[in-house]
């Protein structure tokens, strides 16, 4: 018996979806029909319960490609992910009132963005601290090396966004797992420079295809071919943004880390159990014995015994989990709930007194900016992870206590 449900349609590869259970939407299937006609497709697309339309590729899909990779389904967001810490701390350790601590954390981690009219931007460093211009500098080679080709990508925000949480659906919490021990958890990516670079090629795989480009089923699905020029450097840009997207997170921890000492003074150590994955990203990997590029936009990595992170809402539940090594997933799991309305109809659907009583047992914010992350907006994510159970296993189930939102 397969738990997948197959997609199959003329002149295009097979597209196998852990989706039982779960709503999909048929723009969602659409879409992923139109990739699966590309003709550098390895085997089958891999469709992750999660999956919900998303800009040229789906969000929530596995696309193996031979030869070529599609820089809109890596998407602007180059290596955003998860890191999550385990501590020593207890639920009882934690202080009565916990607004003191999202107010330390949301000091030390700049965070949100201001509109360029507006002056600096408050998601960004005035003056970076010591840690990160030490992480900076192990970035340093690798910029300069893109932006000597590219010199306008040096105009970005790069070094200023290292260590910083952005806007969205980017948090920080404070989780308890089933035994109530507290954990840190936290979602970022690449930040501006991971946005330009990714916007750029997006833009330049698409003037490279001018020609071709009517035959593609969508014009975002324009491709970079294996062996020219611009393949070469996206390849190098991705994997410095993926990079930066890492220690950007780590970077975070750290800060997260030195604020929750301020608030509780009982001495605790971290990295017990730690976990640090992207899922908007593209790799070389071996599947079906032979070397492919495998894109996971919102996709986490699950091969066997590998730990990965699957959140939920801001009001829902998060794991962590144990990849079980799927081959036909090609050893992927979910990145997430999934939403089930975009942020626009999340906004029209729900009120503020809507966000209050679902984000009642956390603290974070509840204001009318925030309504676009109710976890309404976002499937089930019991469902998600029941639809997804021959891919990994649940090692330990978070709930959070507090949220920060950008």
């Amino acid at each position: 018996m397969t738990h997948y449900n197959l997609l199959q349609t003329e002149n295009a590869k097979p597209i196998k979806m852990w989706t039982k259970g779960v709503p999909v939407e048929d723009e969602a299937k659409t879409q992923l029909t139109k990739t699966a006609q590309l003709p550098f497709i390895f085997k089958h697309l891999a469709v992750m319960p999660d999956v919900h339309v998303g800009k040229g590729s789906t969000i929530g899909s596995v696309i193996p490609t031979m030869g070529a990779i599609i820089p809109a389904a890596v998407g602007v967001d180059i290596g955003c992910g998860m890191i999550a810490v385990q501590t020593s701390l207890m639920a009882t350790d934690l202080p009565d009132n916990l607004l003191p601590l999202r107010n330390e954390i949301e000091k030390a981690v700049p965070h949100g963005s201001t509109p360029l009219k507006l002056g600096r931007d408050q998601g960004s460093w005035e003056n970076p601290p010591t840690l990160i211009q030490q992480y900076w500098q192990q970035l340093l080679p690798g910029f300069k090396k893109i932006t000597e080709k590219y010199p306008h990508l040096e105009q970005t925000n790069n070094y200023r966004h290292l260590g910083t949480l952005g806007t969205g659906n980017h948090f920080i919490e404070i989780c308890l797992d089933e035994a109530d021990r507290v954990w840190i958890m936290l979602h970022s990516g690449s930040r501006g420079v991971g946005n330009a670079i990714g916007r750029f090629f997006i833009e330049l795989a698409k003037k490279d295809m001018e020609v071709h480009i009517k035959n593609l089923p969508d014009k975002d699905l324009a491709y970079l071919n294996e062996g020219t020029e611009h393949f070469d450097d996206y390849i190098d840009a991705v994997h410095w943004a993926q990079e930066f997207a890492r220690l950007n997170r780590e970077a975070m921890m750290n800060n997260v880390i030195l604020a929750m000492r301020k608030i509780i003074t009982k001495p605790f150590t971290t990295h017990l159990l730690a976990v640090n994955c992207h899922h908007n990203y593209v790799q070389k990997e071996k599947h079906f014995g032979e070397e492919i590029f495998v894109t996971r936009k919102g996709a986490v990595s699950a091969k066997k015994g590998e730990l990965g992170i699957i959140p939920g809402s801001m009001g829902a539940k998060s794991y962590i989990v144990r990849g079980l090594g799927n081959e036909e997933s090609f050893c992927s799991c979910s990145h997430g709930a999934g939403r089930v309305m975009s942020r626009t109809q999340a906004k029209k659907h729900f009120t503020l007194e809507d966000q209050i009583k679902a984000t009642a047992h956390v603290e974070c914010r509840k204001d009318m900016d925030v309504i676009d992350e109710i976890p309404m907006a976002y499937k089930n994510i019991e469902a998600v992870m029941t639809a997804q159970k021959e891919l990994v296993e649940i090692v330990h189930q978070l709930r959070q206590v507090v949220c920060v939102k950008g």
